[in-house]
């Protein structure tokens, strides 16, 4: 018997309404298209469906006014007095003021703000105008920036400032979007904050400190480093530039992340817009459940992650985990190991008859890896390959002519991580002592005293490889000579969704060209 077609029609309706109810993750908007009388008549509702939920948004323009307001009041209070700072504050000249923010946030990238002082400092001293760094050598430039890695920023920097003097009349490009265009490695951050910060463009930025706390604020657990998160939160952030202020409003944002939102131990009761950040609000309601000895459930205003719709929430995969708290964002990406490496490296030292004894330095490729920098000569090698040895005699032979084998002496060993590299270097030494003068140096090759050495533009991996060999020679340390030994690296590598280090204010690791996009040094 066939059912009664009013009643087919209320079943239907039944089934939508479930379906609809069913979509509530995924609604983002909901809009009237009137385009015919009819259309006027019926007041057709088209839904529009995005890949996430409201919740991961600010709800109108008064919350992201509130949220302003509180974060420029705590930054006038709470900013750190940082030598770049000051320096943009109190300079009229807006091309200096760009190229002072410009230094420091190349350095910064990757690189900690107690570091950064000091090479901060005696870079703007040596070349306090583009004009000075665009004057200054490669070697200048790569022996000031030695020590403070990923050396190609120091190569582009410079490019950058020959090019501004060169091709632009010596005028830096006054927008984000001409910054980017035409200067050799700045990248989306870098260009933002130049044009906040110097021009007062209201032009949002996203580093790693800004991911950590649009994720928490706005509860957003998928994988940040995904093309979908990065558009959104690069859209938040310019919703949150404060048209004023927006330097200050950017810096505001980062230094937040630097201080207060940390990735392990954030101080959630000094955050000025903990009212409006929704992982806080997802901890406590947690903490209420747990006293009441109930399971946790998604609240009325929570995007449902259990449907698997919303794509900026966390997956079904990963639940909320009560003991990490607002930490539970953002989410930790996955990182590849960097892949591992042996080299075989030699101090080779001539003793002369007068003055201190010198030392063998070469200078590695103009491109690539450590470009430009001065060297130990070494040798790539296998793990404890039979031929290390007589690889790397041939190897000083090519610089300093017929060389004694049986005085080759293995020292230990040194293991240095560069962001894609974990390099060991098997160090050695080899002494003339009693050998006739090398007297003919062959370009790209120079010999220096231990002092000459220490200034010299060499990476933090070869002062490593020195440490090793004065540890070796009597008189040099206290107790003579000591057993060869392993210096492991020292430099923390934070992963994607946990960058910790600053940009212009804070700890940094940004998104930009020069330190995602192309080979860290």
């Amino acid at each position: 018997m066939k059912k009664p077609r009013t009643a087919v029609r209320s079943h239907h309706r039944k089934q939508a309404s479930r379906q609809e109810g069913k979509k509530k993750c995924v609604l983002s908007s909901i809009r009237v298209k009137p385009s015919t009388p009819n259309d006027l008549a019926r007041r057709q509702e088209e839904v529009v469906l995005q890949p996430f939920s409201p919740y991961h948004l600010f709800r109108d323009t008064a919350e992201v006014t509130v949220f302003r307001e509180k974060l420029l009041s705590w930054y006038d209070r709470e900013k750190r007095d940082l030598p770049w700072r000051r320096r943009a504050e109190g300079e009229v000249d807006l091309d200096r003021r760009a190229y002072a923010v410009w230094v420091s946030e190349v350095m910064l990238q990757q690189t900690q703000v107690a570091t950064v002082i000091d090479y901060y400092t005696r870079w703007m001293q040596k070349w306090p105008t583009l004009q000075d760094l665009a004057s200054a050598s490669l070697e200048e430039v790569n022996q000031l920036w030695a020590g403070l890695g990923y050396y190609s920023r120091a190569r582009r920097l410079q490019e950058g400032a020959r090019k501004v003097v060169e091709e632009l009349g010596g005028h830096m490009p006054r927008t984000a979007e001409t910054l980017q265009q035409l200067l050799p490695g700045v990248g989306r951050y870098t260009a933002g904050a130049i044009a906040s910060i110097a021009f007062g463009q209201a032009a949002g930025v996203v580093d790693g400190n800004v991911v950590r706390v649009l994720c928490r604020v706005r509860a957003i657990g998928a994988d940040p480093s995904s093309t979908l998160v990065s558009r959104h939160l690069w859209s938040l952030a310019q919703q949150l530039v404060d048209l004023a202020r927006p330097g200050d409003s950017n810096q505001a944002a980062m230094e937040l992340g630097a201080t207060v939102c940390t990735p392990q131990h954030p101080r959630c009761s000094q955050c000025p817009v903990q009212s409006l950040c929704r992982a806080h609000w997802r901890v406590e309601r947690e903490q209420r459940l747990a006293l009441q000895n109930l399971p946790g459930s998604p609240d009325v205003e929570e995007c449902a992650p259990s449907t698997g719709q919303c794509q900026l929430c966390a997956p079904p995969t990963e639940p909320w985990d009560r003991t990490l708290g607002v930490t539970n964002f953002p989410r930790k990406a996955s990182r590849r190991p960097p892949r591992e490496e042996c080299s075989a490296v030699c101090v080779l030292e001539q003793p002369r008859a007068r003055g201190a004894p010198r030392i063998l330095l070469v200078q590695r490729p103009s491109s690539g890896l450590l470009a430009g920098l001065w060297e130990f000569p070494c040798v790539t090698a296998e793990p404890s390959g039979p031929c290390e040895r007589e690889a790397l005699l041939q190897e000083l032979q090519r610089w300093a002519g017929p060389l004694p084998a049986t005085h080759l002496q293995h020292l230990g060993q040194v293991v240095h991580t560069f962001s894609h590299i974990k390099l060991t270097y098997q160090v050695y030494s080899l002494a003339l002592d009693g050998q006739t003068p090398v007297t003919v140096t062959p370009s790209g090759a120079r010999w220096l005293t231990r002092e000459e050495f220490h200034t010299a533009a060499v990476s933090t991996a070869m002062k490593k490889v020195f440490r090793v060999y004065e540890g070796q020679q009597p008189g040099t340390r206290k107790g003579s000579k000591r057993s060869p030994v392993s210096i492991p690296s020292s430099r923390k590598r934070p992963g994607p969704g946990q960058q910790v280090l600053d940009s212009f204010f804070r700890p940094h690791l940004p998104t930009d060209a020069p330190h995602l996009n192309s080979t860290a040094q």
